[in-house]
């Protein structure tokens, strides 16, 4: 909590007189887990990021430990505070967004217990077309001890900030990163989709009111969108996760220490024309959406005496490029209408020329917006929309306003498109342990 009061502060020294805050929303991270003490409210533990049966009718997603519910399984089998605090009936869990917003409002003193839907759809526990929590996944984690906050929508009164610069201000929305993203975008009508490029990659794809349920061997999950309020219905959307995209771009740097500064991985990948038939599937940590392969780990294939650092930029980009792709390509089998544009937001959007690849790659335009927060532009909106100072046709109605700054097309044919990407499938597999 100390940097977000710290950001607080500063913030508070920047707001005008005459322009008071009317109310803050809160973004996050979804999947980490908290867990802290219901009496003294003070964290158990650090929080858990990172360490596939479908679970098709009950949370939408893969038994896997990306996601809140095994961590919480597993902080509670081995940290001694957090098992104790669990017998004890203090255990009380959430994601970031709760964790805040208990803080914020009083944290043991009062302060209020809660979660949105759409970090609750990440948790594995929650039922993902009742919107409440699950008794039989409750059961199955065996968490009936737990204090789980209560599932609000992602656009409504959660209660005040109680002290500091903020005291009395009103926090009115909360909504998970990725989701918060779509919002940015103004991904408000069914069909739309955006992709976040970060240090993985998160791309949402708009299915309206419909639970759709993909294909198993498509490897989507089936997410909350959001909620624009308790009486409003739930927006649904099918997500595809990659595990490293810009990581990739720090390991050249911290680990290869082939480029000096993130930065450079642009230029020198732009020194060449292609990667001379090089490709780079950086399965870290295995790889997730389409494959969910925990088995796959980081290869460089078709290295030669003529390649060097430049290609291997080039590749490294390529490779962010042709992991989006395979994702889109499942959204397309999903979905009854083609896809025919991409938006994005995120660090490596920056890179003209990883924009201009990822077009050739998918075949259709790719759309750069003039708001670079996307993600925090999404939880302002919640929150607003929450207190009056915008309609709920201001926020998903007319989105011209919002303005491209750049749109990239491609600049290759089928043909070639095709011959690349079964060159990288090879490679994909090459990544697998068996």
């Amino acid at each position: 909590m100390a940097s977000v009061n710290a950001c607080i502060e500063a913030v508070a020294t920047q707001v005008p007189i005459n322009s008071p805050i009317a109310a803050v929303g809160v973004t996050n991270q979804r999947e980490t887990t908290v867990a802290w003490d219901k009496v003294t409210g003070a964290a158990l533990c650090d929080a858990v990021g990172e360490l596939v049966k479908l679970l098709e009718n009950v949370c939408g997603l893969p038994i896997s430990t990306y996601f809140s519910g095994v961590k919480l399984r597993w902080l509670i089998d081995n940290d001694e505070n957090v098992k104790k605090a669990h017998d004890d009936g203090r255990l009380m869990f959430g994601t970031v967004d709760s964790w805040l917003i208990y803080n914020l409002t009083g944290g043991a003193d009062g302060g209020v217990h809660v979660t949105d839907v759409t970090n609750a759809s990440r948790t594995m526990l929650m039922n993902i077309k009742t919107l409440q929590w699950d008794a039989e996944m409750i059961e199955f984690f065996q968490f009936e001890k737990v204090h789980l906050p209560s599932i609000k929508s992602s656009s409504e009164f959660y209660g005040h900030i109680k002290s500091g610069p903020f005291a009395g201000i009103p926090i009115s929305g909360c909504v998970g990163d990725q989701q918060a993203a779509l919002l940015g975008q103004r991904c408000t009508n069914p069909g739309d989709l955006k992709n976040t490029y970060g240090t993985g990659c998160f791309m949402l794809f708009n299915t309206g009111e419909d639970v759709i349920i993909p294909e198993t061997e498509f490897g989507l999950l089936t997410t909350v969108a959001y909620q624009l309020g308790p009486q409003t219905p739930p927006i649904y959307a099918l997500e595809g996760s990659i595990a490293v995209t810009g990581a990739a771009v720090r390991w050249l740097r911290d680990n290869l220490g082939i480029i000096r500064e993130s930065a450079e991985v642009g230029s020198l990948a732009e020194s060449v024309e292609s990667t001379g038939g090089v490709y780079f599937v950086p399965a870290f940590s295995g790889l997730y959406a389409p494959y969910w392969r925990d088995d796959a780990r980081g290869c460089l294939v078709g290295l030669t005496q003529y390649t060097n650092k430049a290609h291997i930029c080039r590749a490294t980009l390529e490779s962010v490029c042709w992991q989006t792709k395979e994702i889109v390509d499942m959204i397309n089998k999903s979905s009854s209408t083609p896809l025919k544009s991409l938006k994005v937001d995120g660090g490596l959007t920056a890179s003209d020329l990883c924009m201009q690849l990822q077009a050739d790659i998918l075949g259709i335009p790719v759309s750069r917006p003039d708001m670079t927060e996307t993600t925090a532009f999404g939880a302002a909106m919640a929150a607003g929309l929450a207190v009056g100072c915008w309609s709920e046709n201001e926020v998903i109605g007319d989105r011209t306003e919002m303005g491209i700054a750049r749109i990239f097309k491609s600049k290759i044919g089928d043909a070639e498109r095709a011959e690349r990407f079964a060159a990288w499938k090879k490679a994909v597999v090459k990544s697998f342990a068996s």
